[in-house]
């Protein structure tokens, strides 16, 4: 492998990593936890979704969360969009960039939001066209790149089919996620190279979830194929709340370790980035204490 030296981190563990832990943290925590994110030294920090609360309670305070945060330069702060009304909200709070997502597995996608993969992308046209008309980046998501909890096998040629329909519709990146983790290697590095003959791979960016602890191996052989951004979450926080299964994502902790173990350049503070890791674990582990300091003082 001779890698270019920089690989960009997409951390994903405010809204990816939160939205599917049991604890709901308050706002000002997901705030500091930004902040302390945005001092790292990573480019680009997912913020929140700007999703219906009924579906993803843990993230009901997106626009509270978006406001509070502190904008470094040089760093966005991208945040998920479902549909036109998410995009309203989203940019009422003043929002830059945003995600949009979809399956490569017909069978998630009728599970997760009822429709069809062409009907999911039928509804981000309005979004896709607001966004450039206001200058907005997107950034698509395509989840169970590599297996569904639904169907199993997801077919690669779809994957190739869906991606290079997001790319084509305008999205300037493309997440290719393993979203139930059941990848390895050799079926990463083929997936990737098949998606690459149709986007270019400076448009492609890998997620990868730690279900059967294969998230570095595959992040390792898809840099080898090429690729140069890696999402992951900070402490390995989330998974996703519609794939019955799927274990946190591959800890940003992790991935910096090895980077700059093989020479490679993020631009990250491993220390700070891992003292963040620790707080929010505190966080999380405080108010689970909290919770059962409560029920347990109403027993006596």
């Amino acid at each position: 492998m001779t890698p270019s030296n920089h690989v960009r981190i997409v951390e994903v563990g405010a809204r990816d990593g939160l939205q599917n832990e049991k604890t709901l943290l308050p706002a000002e925590v997901k705030i500091a936890l930004i902040d302390r994110l945005s001092s790292t030294g990573l480019q680009t920090i997912e913020a929140t979704s700007f999703v219906s609360p009924k579906w993803v309670p843990q993230l009901a305070d997106a626009a509270e969360v978006f406001r509070g945060i502190r904008k470094v330069p040089g760093v966005s702060y991208p945040v998920l969009v479902p549909n036109l009304q998410g995009y309203a909200r989203a940019r009422e709070v003043g929002a830059g960039e945003i995600a949009i997502f979809t399956a490569a597995s017909e069978a998630f996608n009728r599970k997760n939001i009822n429709a069809s993969i062409d009907e999911s992308i039928e509804r981000f046209l309005p979004v896709m066209e607001q966004a450039r008309a206001d200058g907005v980046q997107v950034r698509g998501y395509v989840s169970t790149v590599l297996g569904c909890p639904y169907q199993g096998e997801v077919p690669i040629s779809d994957v190739v089919r869906v991606a290079r329909r997001m790319h084509e519709l305008g999205c300037h990146e493309i997440s290719l996620g393993d979203t139930i983790g059941v990848g390895t290697p050799a079926k990463a590095r083929a997936m990737l190279h098949a998606v690459a003959q149709e986007v270019p791979m400076a448009a492609l960016a890998v997620h990868f979830h730690d279900t059967y602890g294969q998230a570095l191996a595959n992040i390792l052989a898809c840099l080898e194929e090429g690729v140069r951004v890696v999402d992951s979450s900070v402490s390995g926080t989330g998974g996703c709340p519609y794939a019955k299964g799927a274990t946190g994502n591959v800890a940003s902790e992790d991935v910096v370790y090895m980077l700059h173990g093989m020479g490679i350049n993020t631009g990250i503070d491993l220390d700070l980035l891992v003292a963040t890791g620790a707080w929010l674990a505190a966080q999380l582990h405080k108010d689970t204490a909290s919770r059962v300091t409560r029920a347990r003082t109403a027993m006596t």
